[in-house]
């Protein structure tokens, strides 16, 4: 579960360099595809951790701090 949870981490941290790169780059295009892709990657991946480890916590593969 902690490589699941580290990987989707570096997936969204990948993500909001390019999208800051996409930006420095592309600041003369400013509706630039290329930034909302980025985006919407980020917002998707940050969604899906969120699911993950609601889920994960509710089927008790991660306990609280309160438990340790």
């Amino acid at each position: 579960m902690k490589i699941i949870v580290l990987v989707l981490l570096a997936a969204i941290v990948i993500a909001l360099f390019s999208g800051l790169f996409f930006l420095a780059k592309d600041k003369d295009h400013p509706p630039s595809p290329r930034l909302l892709t980025a985006l919407k990657v980020r917002v998707s991946l940050s969604i899906l951790l969120v699911v993950l480890l609601v889920i994960s916590y509710q089927m008790g593969w991660l306990t609280g701090l309160a438990e340790q």
